[in-house]
C-alpha cells in the first residue's frame, strides 16, 4: 500500500462572512456550484477524500507531480471558479446579500507532500496521517491576502519555485505548530484574472425586433419592492393573467440564461430569462424570451420618487412584416387586455408582500 503522495486543497476564502450575512439557500447553492466548479477542473487525476464546507481534500498517491504541472491546476482551478463568480454576476437578477456578495469570494490553494493512508467508510475514502493535520492546519496562516498558492518545503524538495514558474513572485514563510516548524513558500495568484475574457452575454432574444405592445401602470410602492414582487416566479401566478404555475427548470437562482416553463390556462411555453439591467435609483429591465427566440416579454420598471414607481410591460416580436400585421389583427387586443389585468392584479398583490430585509 502506498503512503506518500499529494495533498492538495483549494479553499474558498471569505465563506463564513458570507455565510453569516447571506440568505442561507441561495448561498448554499452558490458554494455548491463553486464546489462543482473545482471538481470538474480537476485535470491531474486527483482524488476527492471529503468536502470540507469551504473546501476540498485532494489527494494523490505517489512521486510528487512537477511544480509546473501543478500550477498548470492552480490556473486552472483559479480561472474556472473566477469566471463562474463573473459569469454568475452579470447573470443574476436576485438582490440579495449572498447573490451580490459572491462576486468577493476568494480561492487560496494549499499543496503538500508526505505520509498518510486511507480507511473507508462505506462509501467514503478517509485520510489519515500527520500531514493530512499538517496540510490543514497551513490553511490558517498569516499571509494577509486571500488569493494565494502555498507550497511546502516537503512538496518542493529543495527546488526553487521561480525555475518553473513563470513570471511569479514567491516568498518565504512558515507555520508554528504544537510540534514543529512547517517551512513553505507563497505566491499570490490574483493576477490570473487579468487573463479571463470579459464576459460576454448570450443572444437569447431576436435580433431585430418590433415592440407590438406597451401598456403601463403606476403603484405606490418603492422600485425594489415591485421589482421583487414581479421578478419571483414564484409569485407569477398571483398577479399575471391567465398564468396557472410556473416551473423552474434550470436553476432555483434566476438569471440570464435560466429556463422555467410557464403553465397558462390553454398552452404551456418554456421561457428563457433573456436579459438584466439593474440601477434601483433610476431604472430597472428584465426580459424573458421563447425558446425558437420569436418574441420577447419586457418588464420596464422606472422610479418615479421613493414610494411611486411605473411598471411597463413591452411585447416584441421578432421582425417578419406578415407576422406583425397577422399579431395586430388577431392577437394584439387580447394581449392588451391581459396586460391591463395583470398590473391591475398586482397592484392588488403589492400590499401583501414583505420585502426580504437582505434584498
Amino acid at each position: 500500500m502506498e503512503t506518500k503522495g499529494l495533498i492538495f486543497i483549494p479553499d474558498i476564502s471569505g465563506f463564513t462572512q458570507f455565510m453569516h450575512e447571506i440568505e442561507i439557500l441561495h448561498g448554499r447553492q452558490i458554494i455548491q456550484e463553486l464546489l462543482e466548479t473545482l471538481v470538474n477542473a480537476n485535470q491531474i487525476g486527483l482524488e476527492i477524500s471529503e468536502i470540507e464546507g469551504d473546501a476540498i481534500l485532494f489527494f494523490k498517491f505517489g512521486e510528487a507531480p512537477e511544480l509546473e504541472t501543478l500550477y498548470r491546476q492552480v490556473e486552472k482551478m483559479f480561472c474556472d471558479f473566477h469566471k463562474y463568480l463573473i459569469a454568475f454576476d452579470n447573470r443574476r437578477f436576485c438582490q440579495c446579500k449572498s447573490c451580490i456578495s459572491a462576486i468577493n469570494l476568494t480561492l487560496k490553494v494549499v499543496a503538500h507532500y508526505g505520509e498518510f493512508t486511507t480507511y473507508q467508510v462505506k462509501d467514503f475514502k478517509k485520510l489519515i496521517g500527520k500531514d493530512i493535520i499538517v496540510a490543514h492546519q497551513l490553511l490558517k496562516n498569516d499571509i494577509e491576502q486571500h488569493e494565494y498558492w502555498l507550497v511546502t518545503q516537503n512538496l518542493l524538495n529543495g527546488q526553487n519555485p521561480e525555475y518553473f514558474t513563470d513570471g511569479m513572485k514567491w516568498q518565504p514563510g512558515s507555520k508554528t505548530t504544537e510540534n514543529e516548524q512547517i517551512p513553505f513558500q507563497y505566491t499570490q495568484i490574483g493576477y490570473l484574472k487579468d487573463s479571463i475574457p470579459p464576459y460576454r452575454p448570450p443572444l437569447l432574444e431576436p435580433k431585430e425586433k418590433v415592440k407590438m405592445v406597451s401598456v403601463s401602470r403606476e403603484y405606490d410602492a418603492n422600485i425594489k419592492k415591485v421589482f421583487f414582487t414581479s421578478g419571483h416566479l414564484e409569485l407569477r401566478s398571483h398577479w399575471q393573467d391567465g398564468v396557472k404555475s410556473i416551473e423552474e427548470l434550470d436553476h432555483f437562482i434566476p438569471g440570464v440564461g435560466s429556463r422555467h416553463r410557464c403553465v397558462r390556462e390553454d398552452c404551456e411555453t418554456v421561457m428563457y430569462a433573456s436579459g438584466f439591467s439593474y440601477d434601483p435609483e433610476s431604472r430597472v429591465i428584465f426580459s424573458e424570451s421563447d425558446e425558437k427566440f420569436t418574441s420577447a416579454l419586457y418588464f420596464v420598471l422606472d422610479k418615479l420618487s421613493e414610494n411611486r414607481t411605473r411598471l411597463s410591460l413591452e411585447y416584441y416580436l421578432k421582425k417578419d412584416p406578415l407576422k406583425q400585421l397577422s399579431f395586430r389583427f388577431f392577437k394584439k387586443d387580447k394581449m392588451e387586455a391581459e396586460f391591463r389585468k395583470s398590473l391591475a392584479n398586482l397592484e392588488r398583490l403589492l400590499p401583501e408582500i414583505t420585502l426580504p430585509i437582505d434584498f
